[in-house]
């Protein structure tokens, strides 16, 4: 298999991890070189190597990152037992087209002038590499429970973590 089919399959296995995530956490460096973290929520729906999120205008993150545009997003899904960081650069973009794209209802709660509110700005990650942690849950996943319940030897669990690449 060659490096552009093993990409498309990190990226779908990426968007699969964190579609049923819905908030991130973005970690930026502030001008001070202190690490900061704000909760976004991915806009993303059929994620294809970047991820979308609105942001404010008056944010601090965008002070950030016109400095240091490197970002980690990190989500967590504790019901699931999955855990995913994403390396990426980060651009801030006005563009009325994604925009309309993206835009929710629920979005105005923080933008109340609707798609055309002057604070509306577009977060895109590009992203290029990810961490992942999950436990599996498959039947060989049930059998080393079954053989720790029953024998008391061996792991309870078998956790799977990988490395995924999107963009060299």
């Amino acid at each position: 298999m060659d490096n552009e089919a093993n990409a498309t399959d990190d990226v779908r296995m990426l968007g699969d991890l964190i579609q049923d995530i819905e908030i991130a956490m973005l970690v930026s460096i502030a001008p001070d070189g202190n690490l900061i973290s704000r909760p976004l929520t991915t806009l993303q729906a059929d994620f294809q190597g970047d991820l979308w999120f609105f942001v404010s205008a008056t944010s601090g993150a965008l002070d950030d990152l016109d400095q240091h545009p490197r970002v980690n997003l990190s989500y967590a899904n504790p019901e699931k037992h999955v855990y995913v960081s994403v390396v990426g650069s980060a651009r801030v973009l006005r563009d009325p087209a994604k925009i309309d794209e993206l835009w929710h209802p629920a979005a105005a709660t923080y933008f109340p002038g609707g798609r055309d509110d002057p604070d509306l700005r577009l977060l895109k990650v590009e992203v290029a590499s990810a961490a992942y942690w999950q436990k599996s849950s498959g039947l060989v996943s049930q059998a080393l429970r079954l053989m720790h319940a029953v024998t008391g030897a061996g792991p309870d669990e078998l956790d799977e973590n990988g490395q995924l690449r999107i963009r060299p």
